[in-house]
């Protein structure tokens, strides 16, 4: 899979779900954890964190919405159940990105709403635990950027192995007013 992602979750009140979200990062090959005002320290998710995933990749941790920083060229993608929100299976995953979820009992905030690049919902009913929401999200973008062969239409077929990978001419970038002969 091309690029790099991250995940993360504002205000998270309950160690476990963090732990399980930390895992589920680390099982789909996240480059990075990040915390938003967590209301416990972050070593309390050893419990469901089985992969011990802080060894693996790192955790940031930030107090605040305005302290979070990311990569350049890194989108903040939201992930958020509102109307106005882009339903997941629908939104084109930035190649770069850091996905942020809400608290377990609660809404991200309208500070790091304001920050997001876009926000995306998952189309369910209701909110999921957050945790599940996190890995669904991950899955997703695994599938939507990762080389996988097409589905069969019928259920009983078996499907196709994926095309080969091709590689192309090289790309030349040059700094824009570099001169050609430079």
């Amino acid at each position: 899979m091309r690029g790099y992602f991250a995940i993360g979750v504002e205000g998270i009140s309950k160690p476990l779900n963090l732990g399980n979200l930390m895992r589920s990062a680390h099982a789909f090959g996240a480059s990075f954890f990040f915390v938003v005002d967590p209301a416990f320290a972050v070593e309390e998710t050893r419990a469901s964190d089985t992969s011990d995933s802080s060894q693996h990749l790192p955790l940031y941790v930030y107090h605040g919405a305005d302290e979070l920083t990311l990569p350049r060229g890194c989108a903040l993608v939201g992930v958020e159940l509102s109307d106005d929100a882009i339903d997941l299976p629908s939104f084109p995953h930035p190649m770069a990105a850091a996905y942020v979820l809400g608290p377990e009992r609660g809404s991200l905030s309208p500070a790091l709403i304001a920050r997001c690049d876009h926000v995306v919902k998952i189309p369910t009913k209701f909110c999921v635990n957050v945790g599940v929401a996190g890995a669904i999200v991950m899955y997703d973008r695994m599938l939507s950027l990762g080389r996988f062969a097409r589905r069969p239409l019928n259920p009983r077929a078996r499907p196709e192995p994926p095309p080969p990978h091709v590689r192309g001419a090289p790309v030349i970038r040059r700094h824009a007013g570099a001169s050609k002969d430079a």
